[in-house]
């Protein structure tokens, strides 16, 4: 027989809490270190300053698009495939933020099969 997962005890919220904080900083860690790509990216293959190179990375990731006109073949290729990566950064990023919203309300709603 199995047994209920309906009578066990949800996460308290202070525990709920504290797990959404630390997939919070998991997601800043992962735009940070895409940001980073992007700066990096723009700066050496672009040929472009720090600050432009901010700003370009910083319009790619959030979905508003280039700003700077790129000159170099390998800058449009990197911008392009930058573009992709954010993208599904962008998804991943979304993911992991709800994931303890998530998990929390399923475990909440949870509905036993009524076979045995």
């Amino acid at each position: 027989m199995k047994k209920s997962t309906k009578n066990r005890n949800i996460l308290p919220i202070r525990d709920y809490a504290k797990r959404q904080l630390l997939f919070a900083l998991y997601a800043f860690l992962l735009i940070f270190i895409s940001l980073l790509i992007g700066v990096l990216g723009y700066h050496f293959w672009g040929k472009i300053g720090w600050v432009d190179s901010f700003y370009n990375a910083s319009m790619i990731l959030t979905g508003m698009g280039p700003v700077d006109h790129l000159e170099a073949n390998g800058a449009k290729i990197f911008a392009s495939f930058y573009a992709i990566f954010s993208g599904v950064i962008f998804l991943t990023t979304v993911a992991i933020l709800l994931s303890p919203l998530a998990h929390r309300l399923l475990y909440i709603l949870h509905v036993e099969d009524d076979e045995e």
